[in-house]
């Protein structure tokens, strides 16, 4: 319920507290506050998903592929990664991310950024870093090490 009152503007936050004798970690609190503000907008700590469900058009294991994907790129707040199984409903589908990963041809992969297709014909092996490199040329990238020092820092503030 707290969501859908954030999304429609009563509210600035949250504040999250142990009830119960069930005992949460302090990271599983934070991570699921943070989660909440970010699925409501209001606030930006790690990188946005959006996949397709997957249907018969799919040309690659859409699972595996959002999982390495999600591995390698997972701490880049403010950047939405779309990953979609094939080129038919992908581009309308990701408009609004930042780059795109979409399965054209069987074994090959086509990169976006916004809506412009900027490499394609990528074999799937190669796909997962040619994505980060693509961030990276786009100076959206930030190491791991370098982004978990920065989050020690905002939470010890």
């Amino acid at each position: 319920k707290v969501g859908s009152l954030l999304t429609y503007g009563n509210g600035d936050g949250i504040l999250i507290e142990q009830v119960g004798e069930t005992n949460f970690s302090v990271d599983f609190l934070r991570n699921t506050g943070f989660s909440l503000l970010q699925g409501c907008r209001m606030r930006n700590t790690k990188t946005e998903f959006v996949s397709c469900p997957s249907c018969g058009r799919t040309l690659f294991d859409l699972q595996e592929t959002t999982a390495q994907i999600t591995e390698a790129t997972g701490h880049l707040p403010g950047v939405t990664v779309a990953v979609m199984g094939c080129i038919v409903n992908g581009p309308g589908e990701m408009a609004d991310a930042d780059f795109g990963y979409v399965g054209t041809l069987p074994g090959k992969v086509d990169l976006y950024y916004g809506k412009e297709v900027v490499r394609k014909s990528i074999p799937n092996e190669e796909a997962v870093d040619s994505l980060v490199d693509l961030i990276k040329s786009y100076g959206m990238w930030k190491d791991k090490e370098e982004e978990e020092a920065e989050e020690e820092v905002a939470v010890a503030a």
